[in-house]
């Protein structure tokens, strides 16, 4: 039984009531216009499909934790990554060719393409933190461009990532100063608190993200699929301090077939291992 006061917005069913409905799309436009560098303010958004398929009916298709277009028809794709996962690098590049895709128009088309965002939010961290050359690394934020090799300026600027390493993130609630970091403090630590913390009462806005994200104000049927994402989370986590204890931790190609083959003899999904250690489905089929 949960008894936390608010529900935890790194769950897939968390992340997406706050910022991936209709009725709370003004805290998405918030984010969005806190953290891009955009020359205008976005006023609206409209959400799109979270479903992208290929080309063919054959090719693999992408499922968006949120998708979304402004009023000027530039393209947002909001991505939740709660597990490190070995190429969620090439994964967003592989996102974004989607909204590319979508652009193409029949009879005469200039190529011409409207601006394509991707927002990774990681609970995770590139860098491996337990090194002592990384511990103190608080470079959060990374943002990627297409650059000219030669000069460093900037080649191509309608297509740009912005990773956000979240455990990067350690301000103190006397540290914020940024709208910004009211949000990341926000995700960071919404579901430890209890109440609202006194600088963030100041903002009208932040306020109401902490009244749509209470527990009890959800239905029931929404208190059950919140209450199986986060079963779903425990028995991740689960799975990883297993593959810790197995030898996962090593690194080594043998060691991750050694976990995988265990996970799979305890009966768990072959979705759920391919994420923790980073081998191909088809692969686990062959284990």
């Amino acid at each position: 039984m949960i008894k936390d006061k608010y529900i935890n917005p790194f769950t897939d069913f968390g992340f997406k009531h706050i910022f991936g409905k209709e009725e709370n799309k003004r805290f998405l436009i918030s984010f969005l216009n806190d953290l891009l560098e955009l020359n205008y303010k976005i006023i609206n958004i409209s959400y799109r499909n979270l479903e992208k398929l290929g080309l063919n009916i054959i090719d693999r298709k992408a499922i968006f934790d949120v998708y979304c277009t402004d009023e000027k028809n530039n393209k947002f794709i909001v991505e939740l990554q709660r597990s490190q996962q070995k190429y969620f690098k090439d994964r967003s590049v592989y996102y974004t060719s989607f909204p590319i895709q979508e652009q193409s128009e029949k009879g005469d088309w200039d190529y011409r393409l409207t601006r394509i965002y991707f927002i990774g939010i990681l609970e995770f961290t590139f860098d491996d933190m337990r090194l002592k050359e990384n511990r103190d690394n608080k470079d959060y934020l990374t943002k990627v461009q297409l650059l000219d090799c030669k000069d460093k300026s900037v080649f191509y600027d309608k297509l740009t990532y912005y990773y956000l390493e979240m455990p990067k993130f350690r301000k103190k609630e006397s540290e914020l100063a940024t709208h910004l970091d009211y949000w990341l403090y926000y995700l960071n630590n919404l579901a430890n608190m209890t109440e609202v913390p006194e600088i963030l009462k100041k903002d009208d806005l932040l306020q109401e993200a902490f009244e749509v994200a209470e527990f009890l104000a959800l239905g029931k049927d929404e208190q059950f699929s919140y209450q199986q994402d986060v079963k779903a989370r425990w028995d991740n986590k689960a799975c990883l301090d297993f593959a810790t204890e197995k030898g996962f931790e090593q690194g080594k190609e043998e060691g991750m077939k050694k976990s995988a083959k265990a996970m799979i003899k305890k009966g768990l999904g072959l979705d759920l291992i391919s994420e923790i250690t980073g081998i191909s489905i088809e692969d686990l089929q062959k284990i």
